[in-house]
């Protein structure tokens, strides 16, 4: 009888939110499921499979006995927010406050999702290169928002400056960038941002970036910061995270750095959303906040040999693929195999090649099921076995129905 009355309280129960109906799991997450469900190599989720630097992993072995263990101040550890806007002073030669301009987060994620809440009214619009990282929707979404997709057109991702001026024609009140451009690996030039800048200033608008890449550029590109643009450090909500920079995804510390009056209403979102970061993993990252300019340039001759490594792989195979400028992404032309459907594909390659990648259509607006995303952010044996599957492709796929 009890079981039959809860069988109708769930018939007759209001419905679920509309504005989350139509979200489904992180396809690119899912690909990391999928991969471990095969045992594939996994190129699809953006970690690595090397070790952070030990100063870091150390420290934090040294104050796992004693802490801190509680709870840091809301919006960061002081040391934290110190070095880390000593840090960003000297990369951007802003002059960063650690208590007017930094609120730090759970991962780039949170920061993200607290920027555009400080930002955007439901009701509002927001501008976004297409293809983008996924979370970029669904933070507009969240919000109450709408989004208007401005494309990067392949394969040098160039973007049409009308198009983006006539989102904020249409009434755009912000827009999201992300530099270097996951998954595309576009670093936009200097001239490129100087268009981008020219816009907001002239709709008055806001620029809400993603640069968790910052220090991973491959010559001869190099990152400028938009917020370092003449009249851009106002209207700019500069988003980041130490995951990438010092290979520690899993800690999720990330930051928000903006301009005081924007920073006192992020702290407030953040103090609702998650109260605060990690206590002791803020205390041992501090000293890689610390670290000499030599760390960065290891950095990048380290990302560049990866991208050397596995893109030389793809090109012996005869595939054909972008080459980045930034970031740690390849997208992978699969339209000789007759792909209609990506996902199925990246579902396909998992289980025959065993190798895992992310399907390109999570990444763009536009009609594009011809694209998968491979990520290189591993060990040399890892992208050698990971090469030595894909290298049988061209014959698997002949077997591949699509």
């Amino acid at each position: 009888m009890l079981a039959h009355r809860s069988i109708l309280v769930y018939i007759y129960m209001k419905p679920l939110s509309t504005r989350t109906s139509g979200f489904t799991d992180s396809i690119i997450r899912r690909m990391t499921r999928i991969s471990n469900q095969y045992g594939a190599i996994n190129l699809s989720q953006g970690f690595p499979d090397f070790d952070p630097p030990k100063e870091i992993t150390n420290r934090l072995a040294e104050i796992a006995p004693h802490g801190p263990h509680q709870y840091a101040i809301t919006w960061g550890a002081q040391n934290f927010r110190e070095a880390l806007a000593k840090k960003q002073r000297h990369f951007t030669g802003l002059d960063i406050d650690a208590n007017k301009n930094i609120v730090v987060t759970c991962g780039s994620t949170e920061a993200m999702m607290a920027t555009m809440m400080t930002i955007v009214n439901p009701g509002d619009k927001v501008a976004i290169f297409s293809p983008f990282y996924e979370n970029y929707t669904a933070d507009t979404i969240l919000t109450g928002a709408e989004p208007i997709y401005i494309p990067l057109v392949p394969p040098t991702f160039e973007f049409d400056a009308n198009l983006l001026e006539d989102a904020f024609r249409k009434g755009a009140k912000a827009m999201v960038l992300c530099n270097p451009s996951n998954p595309c690996g576009k670093v936009f030039t200097r001239e490129e941002l100087q268009t981008i800048a020219d816009i907001i200033i002239k709709y008055d608008g806001y620029v809400i970036t993603d640069e968790v890449y910052e220090h991973i550029v491959y010559a001869p590109h190099q990152h400028v910061y938009i917020s370092t643009l003449p009249g851009m450090w106002e209207r700019t909500v500069s988003c980041s995270s130490l995951s990438k920079t010092y290979s520690i995804t899993g800690w999720r510390l990330g930051y928000v750095i903006a301009p005081e009056n924007i920073i006192d209403r992020v702290k407030k979102v953040h103090d609702f959303l998650t109260v605060g970061a990690a206590a002791p993993l803020m205390e041992a990252a501090t000293i890689g906040l610390s670290f000499q300019d030599s760390y960065y340039h290891e950095l990048q001759a380290h990302y560049t040999h990866m991208k050397q490594l596995f893109c030389d792989g793809l090109r012996q195979f005869g595939l054909d693929f972008t080459d980045p400028q930034g970031a740690y992404y390849v997208l992978l032309d699969v339209t000789k195999y007759g792909v209609k459907n990506d996902l199925h594909f990246c579902e396909w390659l998992a289980e025959h090649v065993g190798v895992g990648a992310v399907p390109g259509s999570c990444f763009f607006r536009e009609d594009v099921h011809h694209l998968i995303r491979f990520h290189f952010a591993k060990r040399d044996d890892t992208l050698k076995a990971a090469l030595d599957r894909l290298s049988e492709l061209e014959q698997k796929a002949k077997t591949y129905k699509g």
